[in-house]
């Protein structure tokens, strides 16, 4: 039986930055629109992180289950390492997701019911990811999935449930953060599954990084580093200039960068991990920061 502690690591703790970083933008920009919900703000928090839970031990589970998870570097894995059974992990998704249904109610009934849809398609999304007959994470869509529902929806999702509206002043920004944040939680599962490439392609798990290759996989994600930075530009340009105190995710982001262009594989691109789950959570938080001191 896994101890907490065994149960926490499952849980993927370096990985929470994905979910902490598109509410903090999204809520910078509810409070340049003046429009800031605090409360909401913190529920959209149990949301996001619910689900990034949630999606963790979903994907624990299936490539357990499969076997995927039977000679893998890096983080714990519940099921493939026989710590947990394959039963007990996919308890504990479903309470994860069951967590994210309930803050979504309480926001869906003080906001707009159509969220309830909203939220039905994220816990979709994040099951079949590495769940079912045809998880769409082995046929190389995972970053699609992970730049539209931990980036665009994420914060576009924030900010809507505190302005209850998506207008001229919002959307743009909202939009622009929503590329910075998807952006970043892409690179971090860009750097995962560049570690994971000869593990992955021996088992018949056809992840992007697999199906690019080594060498365009990290100009894959030097390239989504670049790419938040620009929509941080464009954040500033429709909100103000403060909103460029987000560019202090560089501080991490480089180091990140000049360890995959140095060519590290294996345990060796672990640290790059957390160095981009850093630097996104930065990004918002800088964005946050700055608009509130503007």
């Amino acid at each position: 039986m896994a101890t907490p502690a065994q149960w926490l690591h499952g849980a993927r703790p370096r990985t929470l930055p994905a979910a902490v970083a598109p509410v903090l933008a999204g809520t910078a920009v509810a409070l340049h629109a003046d429009a800031e919900v605090w409360w909401k703000a913190g529920l959209a928090l149990v949301v996001a992180l619910a689900l990034q839970v949630g999606v963790n031990y979903a994907n624990d589970y299936s490539d357990g289950v499969r076997g995927t998870d039977d000679d893998r570097v890096g983080p714990l894995r519940l099921v493939g390492s026989g710590t947990a059974s394959a039963a007990a992990v996919k308890r504990a998704a479903f309470l994860s997701f069951g967590v994210a249904a309930v803050a979504g109610l309480v926001l869906a009934a003080t906001t707009a019911w159509w969220l309830v849809a909203v939220g039905l398609v994220c816990i979709v999304a994040a099951w079949f990811y590495t769940g079912g007959k045809r998880p769409y994470g082995y046929l190389g869509l995972g970053e699609v999935m992970v730049f539209v529902f931990f980036g665009l929806v994420a914060v576009t999702g924030t900010t809507y449930v505190q302005t209850v509206s998506l207008d001229a002043a919002t959307l743009l920004p909202a939009l622009y953060a929503g590329i910075g944040i998807g952006s970043l939680a892409c690179a971090i599962l860009v750097a995962n599954n560049l570690r994971d490439i000869p593990t992955d392609a021996a088992v018949g798990k056809h992840t992007l990084a697999v199906k690019l290759g080594d060498e365009r996989t990290r100009y894959l994600f030097v390239l989504l580093v670049l790419a938040a930075a620009v929509a941080l530009v464009g954040v500033a340009l429709t909100t103000h200039a403060w909103a460029l105190l987000g560019l202090g995710y560089l501080a991490p982001a480089l180091p990140a960068v000049r360890t995959v262009l140095g060519r590290a594989r294996g345990p060796r691109l672990i640290p790059v991990l957390q160095q981009t789950g850093v630097a996104e959570l930065l990004w918002g938080l800088g964005v946050l920061t700055g608009l509130l001191l503007a």
